[in-house]
């Protein structure tokens, strides 16, 4: 559908840039023959206007190239590292 776009949650690892923070993104599935379950994870840059700080769980949204490397944006802060 067009219009709609990709929103994920991820852990903030990283906080050090200014409006920026790096959000792990992590995966389970099946391996496609075997059936074991696998766990992979991808890092990605979010512009963040919100003050996440490193170990915060934030859900992040698909947005326009906001620079070299920022394609997502931080919109809600599920719950703050303890």
């Amino acid at each position: 559908m067009r219009g709609t776009r990709k929103v994920r949650t991820g852990v903030v690892v990283s906080d050090k840039m200014q409006k920026t923070v790096t959000v792990s993104l992590t995966r389970r599935f099946a391996h496609g023959l075997y059936g074991k379950q696998l766990v992979r994870s991808k890092k990605v840059a979010a512009h963040d206007e919100l003050g996440a700080k490193a170990g915060d769980t934030v859900r992040i949204v698909e947005t326009r190239p906001l620079s070299k490397s920022k394609r997502w944006r931080v919109v809600h802060i599920v719950e703050r590292a303890k």
